[in-house]
């Protein structure tokens, strides 16, 4: 299955000059006009520095997809062979041509760039914005986002030497608007509870009534079916936690707990990995960071669990998103993530598609090396990351790509019901995966026309996945409280899956890698409760519906520790 987007991002049209080299150059990627939430802001000075990422063209992308599906399938003899990261550079790495012409191109303008990837797919360079217009045909000037005043240099549209059109993917930030990454709404309410030194651990696996309103660690286990004893603590078997802006994960919050809701695991804690001048802030406790890491270390008892803290001096304009994989790429085997779980997302409408597709380029790097990727799938229903005014189905990005994990919301005791704000649709960038073709025109045939023209009937669907997404209790800043969104449900699912792996490593056997071959096969579809009730609204509608079999609101349902186990054969 080859990712598609809804335009070729490297469309090529007449210049009407060569650029000072004697190059001819052609129109690469560009907007119509300031995206809305931007403002112009005026021209910038020509001396200004601007750093920008350039992508060369992979030399086997395709083969790099169809070799990850084949070890991810069960149903293939290569089922498990996960690659190493060498052998995924392989597939990345650029072909001595494009890195002959590239860097020639570059060296007429008297510019020399680094590496920035593992595989060389990625160039920096820092340029005057003078001869970044000179050198791409540009209009470079200053952006504000409307809502939170931030400033970036943009330019509406950039060309290439026609040469290089095809040794190029894209240049980076170049069109893209993308709004800065925000935290997503939890909707913290804080819970009165007797705080003790010590408490009792549950000794019931009935789901008590009391879980419906307050979805402690406790009921999650008893919903899922999680195992009351820990994990090995088996070697090369890490759950990372992707955090961003600013969201620090708290040793003292998550020690207290620890001690009255998991007294069995008081002494668990976490470590820290800071990328991009990220830092670990004791002092500034953020609510994301602290429910993201508490479920992890929780649920998964005895898993080593990894706070990635991605800090605000990344490159790739996209938060860190690429940055962080370029980092667990580089990270030794014995410490690298098994499964990464992450709560922040951007409406994939803020992506030009060249930059979705290189986003989802890197995460399938990380699915071929055997990483499991988790993406919370949204809370704004049919609208996006959050609600968002509408008029067409937003669907949130990166859990778009086929390679990655989208995981969205039920809620109540069993049987659960949809969580409404259950981020799900079908993407407007990739194509149905072939895992997930049947279920997509099922469901598309047994809703007819409703919505015609509101999404995009040929769209990868989203979410997979579903787990507790309101009423869960954490806590931040030395008190409890209870929070919702599909940020609760994706490290929720991250930790059984790290059990799972915990439970496959013991037996000898590889992890699970890239998981939706396997959510999807016959075994695994018997892992999962169907959620047949609830919808997610937005844009102004009802949203879609759950119902038998995978829907884009719950996915495949709601997982079962021990019958994902038996999937495994274990």
């Amino acid at each position: 299955m080859r990712l598609s987007s809804l335009f070729p991002f490297a469309t090529i049209f007449a210049v009407a000059s060569a650029n000072p080299m004697g190059r001819a150059m052609a129109v690469h990627e560009s907007v119509a006009a300031v995206p809305s939430g931007f403002a112009h802001a005026g021209s910038v000075s020509p001396d200004q520095q601007i750093t920008l990422r350039i992508a060369l063209a992979q030399s086997d992308i395709a083969g790099l997809q169809a070799k990850t599906y084949a070890v991810s399938n069960p149903a293939n003899a290569l089922y498990g062979q996960h690659l190493t990261v060498d052998e995924v550079a392989k597939f990345v790495r650029p072909t001595s041509v494009t890195i002959s012409e590239v860097s020639e191109w570059l060296s007429e303008h008297g510019i020399t760039a680094k590496n920035v990837s593992p595989a060389g797919d990625l160039l920096q360079i820092t340029v005057s914005v003078n001869k970044a217009n000179a050198l791409l045909g540009a209009q470079f000037s200053a952006f504000t986002h409307s809502a939170t005043g931030k400033s970036s240099i943009r330019t509406l549209s950039y060309s290439l030497p026609a040469s290089l059109q095809s040794h190029i993917r894209f240049v980076h930030p170049t069109v893209a608007f993308v709004p800065p990454l925000g935290a997503p709404s939890l909707n913290a309410v804080e819970v009165k509870r007797d705080v003790v030194e010590k408490r009792a651990a549950p000794i019931s696996d009935a789901v008590p009534a009391s879980c419906a309103s307050v979805a402690n660690p406790a009921c999650i286990e008893a919903i899922y079916g999680f195992p009351a004893d820990k994990a090995n603590n088996s070697a090369q078997n890490v759950l990372g936690v992707a955090g961003y802006i600013d969201q620090f994960a708290n040793f003292a919050d998550v020690a207290l707990f620890l001690r009255n809701l998991r007294p069995d695991l008081v002494g668990s804690n976490f470590t820290v990995v800071e990328i991009d001048g990220g830092e670990n802030d004791q002092g500034n406790a953020g609510v994301e960071a602290n429910l993201d890491i508490e479920m992890t270390i929780s649920l998964a008892g005895g898993v080593p669990v990894s706070f990635i803290s991605v800090g605000d001096d990344s490159q790739d304009d996209v938060d860190g998103f690429i940055d962080i994989v370029n980092s667990i790429l580089a990270t030794p085997i014995e410490t690298r993530p098994t499964v990464l779980t992450t709560s922040y997302g951007f409406n994939e409408q803020d992506l030009p598609p060249s930059l979705a597709i290189g986003i989802c380029d890197a995460y399938t790097q990380l699915a071929a090396a055997g990483i499991s990727v988790l993406f919370a799938s949204g809370d704004g229903g049919v609208g996006g990351v959050q609600p968002t005014e509408c008029t067409t189905f937003v669907p949130t990005a990166p859990g778009g790509c086929p390679f990655i994990t989208s995981v969205g919301g039920s809620t109540g005791v069993p049987p659960q019901v949809a969580a409404s704000l259950s981020g799900g649709g079908f993407s407007n960038v990739f194509s149905i995966p072939d895992y997930q073709a049947n279920d997509v025109a099922t469901y598309i045939s047994s809703i007819g026309d409703q919505y015609a023209g509101l999404y995009n009937s040929t769209g990868r669907g989203i979410p997979d996945v579903a787990l507790q997404a309101l009423n869960v209790e954490i806590a931040w800043l030395n008190s409890f409280w209870l929070v919702g969104g599909t940020s609760c449900a994706s490290p929720i699912f991250a930790a059984m899956i790290a059990l799972v792996n915990d439970r496959l490593i013991a037996a000898g056997k590889p992890v699970l890698g890239f998981l939706n071959p396997f959510l999807y096969s016959p075994a695994g579809r018997a892992a999962f409760t169907d959620v047949t009730s609830g919808n997610n609204p937005g844009c102004d509608t009802d949203g879609f519906s759950a119902g038998p079999g995978w829907d884009p609101v719950t996915g495949l349902g709601t997982p079962s520790f021990s019958l994902l186990l038996r999937a495994a054969g274990l």
